[in-house]
C-alpha cells in the first residue's frame, strides 16, 4: 500500500477493495483482543488469586506481589518487542502475528494449571511468575507487529480511525476478562468458589481463545506495503538498520511515556484503587470499571477519526496539557469520594483526555518510520517505555500507598505525562509528514 490513495476502476473494485481492509482489520482486532484478554484475565481476578500465590492477612501486601509479579512481566517486553519485531519486518506481519498470539495461550495456560502456595510453596509464585514473562513476550512483540499491519491496512484517509481499533480491541481485552469475572462472580460460582478454584477458569478460556485466534491470523493476507517494501530493499528488520532513526527512536520514548503511565493508572491499577482506596465493594468495583472501559472504548474510533481530519498533534497536546493539569485533583477528589457513581464520572473525565493519546498512538509511531523497519521501530523502543512507565504505574502506587503517602505517586504521574508534553509540543505532525509511503 503506498501513501497515494488506490484509484480503482470500477465502484465494485471499492467495495471490494474496502471489504477486504475491513476483514483484515476485523481479524487482527480480535487476535489483540484475545491477547489482551489473556494479560488482563490477570488483573480482572488478582484479588481471588493472590491468596492462593501470596500467603498472609493482609491484602495490601498480596495487591502489592501481584503487582510486582505484573511489572516484571514487563522486563520481557522489550526483548518480545524486538524478536516480534524482527519477524514481522523480515518474514512478514502475518507470522509475527500468529506467533505472538501462540505465546499467549502458553503462559494462559500456566496459569490455569499451576498449583497454588499451599501445595507446592515457593515454587507456585515462581511459576506464575514464569507464566507471566512468557505473556509479557507475546505483548512485546504484538503492539508493534499489531500497530504496524492495522496502519498499513487503512487507507491513508482514515488511518487515524482503523489504527485506533487497536486500543478499542486492547480495552475491549478487558472489558472480556471483566465480563467473565461478572458471569463466574453473579451466575455460576461463589466467592468461595472463585477463590479456591474458579479464578483458574478465565485462564483456561484465554488458553483456547487464543488458539482460535492464531488460526483466524493464518489466513490474513500479507500488507501491500512489506510487499512493495521487498521489491525495494531486502528485508533486515536489524536492529543495525534501526539506529538509522534515531530521532523517531527517542520520539517513540517520549511520546509514549505519559500516556503508558496514564492508561495503565485508569485501567489496570483502577480496580485496586477503587477497592482498597476509595473503598468500593467488590461489585461495585467490577461495575464503576466495567462502565468506564465501555466510555473508554467508544471514545477511541471517535478521537482516532478527529485526527483523520485535523492531525494527530492536537490531540496529543490536548491528552498531555489536560494530564499535567488534571491528574492530581481529579484522582485526589475521586479518593474521597465514598459514590460508585461520582467514582464512574471521575474516571470517565479522566478518560476524556487520555483518549487524546491511546486513540492515536499507534498510528502516530507507524507513520514515524519507513515499511522495513517499521514493526521494530514502533515494537521495540514502546516496550522499553512501557517497562519503565506503564508496567511500573501498579506497583509504584501501591509502594506510595504502603508508606502512607499515596498521593505522590498523583503528582508522579502528572510529571511523566508533563514530560511526554515537550515530546508533543515539538514533534512534527505524522498525519502531515508521514513516512508510510517510504520503503528504505
Amino acid at each position: 500500500m503506498t501513501e497515494q490513495a488506490i484509484k480503482p476502476a470500477s465502484d465494485h473494485i471499492d467495495i471490494a477493495d474496502a471489504e477486504r481492509r475491513i476483514k483484515a482489520i476485523l481479524i487482527g482486532s480480535i487476535g489483540n483482543l484475545v491477547e489482551w484478554y489473556d494479560f488482563y484475565a490477570y488483573t480482572a481476578f488478582a484479588l481471588y488469586f493472590a491468596p492462593a500465590f501470596f500467603p498472609g492477612n493482609d491484602p495490601v501486601v498480596q495487591q502489592l506481589n501481584v503487582a510486582v509479579v505484573f511489572a516484571a512481566t514487563f522486563l520481557m517486553r522489550p526483548l518480545g518487542g524486538w524478536f516480534f519485531g524482527y519477524l514481522a519486518d523480515h518474514f512478514g506481519r502475518r507470522i509475527s502475528l500468529t506467533l505472538s498470539v501462540v505465546f499467549m495461550c502458553f503462559g494462559s495456560l500456566i496459569i490455569a494449571l499451576t498449583p497454588t502456595y499451599a501445595t507446592i510453596g515457593f515454587a507456585a509464585p515462581v511459576i506464575l511468575a514464569l507464566a507471566r514473562v512468557i505473556e509479557g513476550l507475546s505483548l512485546g512483540g504484538e503492539y508493534g507487529a499489531s500497530a504496524t499491519y492495522l496502519s498499513e491496512v487503512a487507507d491513508p484517509k482514515h488511518r487515524g480511525f482503523y489504527s485506533s481499533f487497536q486500543y478499542v480491541t486492547l480495552i475491549g481485552g478487558q472489558l472480556t476478562a471483566i465480563i467473565v469475572l461478572l458471569l463466574l462472580q453473579k451466575v455460576f460460582l461463589t466467592p468461595e468458589e472463585l477463590k479456591a478454584w474458579g479464578w483458574r477458569i478465565p485462564f483456561a478460556i484465554g488458553a483456547a481463545l487464543a488458539i482460535f485466534a492464531a488460526v483466524m491470523r493464518r489466513n490474513l493476507h500479507e500488507t501491500e506495503a512489506f510487499e512493495e517494501a521487498k521489491k525495494v530493499v531486502k528485508p533486515t528488520g536489524s536492529i543495525t538498520n534501526l539506529l538509522r532513526y534515531p530521532r523517531e527512536l527517542l520520539l517513540v520514548v517520549g511520546l509514549t511515556a505519559g500516556g503508558t503511565a496514564a492508561f495503565y493508572t485508569f485501567t489496570t491499577y483502577m480496580q485496586t484503587f477503587v477497592k482498597l482506596s476509595v473503598g468500593l465493594t467488590e461489585d461495585q468495583t467490577t461495575f464503576v470499571i466495567f462502565g468506564t472501559l465501555i466510555f473508554a472504548t467508544i471514545l477511541q474510533p471517535i478521537y482516532g477519526a478527529i485526527s483523520d481530519k485535523i492531525g494527530r498533534k492536537p490531540l496529543l497536546i490536548f491528552f498531555g496539557v489536560a494530564g499535567t493539569l488534571a491528574t492530581v485533583p481529579l484522582l485526589m477528589t475521586l479518593k474521597e469520594t465514598k459514590s460508585p457513581f461520582m467514582a464512574f464520572i471521575l474516571i470517565c473525565c479522566a478518560w476524556l483526555f487520555v483518549a487524546g493519546y491511546t486513540s492515536i498512538n499507534a498510528v502516530v509511531k507507524a507513520e514515524l518510520f519507513p515499511t522495513n523497519v517499521r514493526a521494530l521501530g514502533v515494537g521495540l523502543p514502546y516496550a522499553i517505555t512501557v517497562s519503565i512507565f506503564g508496567g511500573t504505574a501498579p506497583a509504584i502506587a501501591l509502594y506510595f500507598k504502603t508508606i502512607g503517602h499515596e498521593e505522590w505517586f498523583y503528582y508522579y504521574l502528572a510529571g511523566v505525562i508533563f514530560l511526554s508534553l515537550i515530546i508533543y509540543s515539538t514533534m512534527r505532525d505524522t498525519k502531515h509528514a508521514s513516512a508510510m509511503h517510504r520503503h528504505e
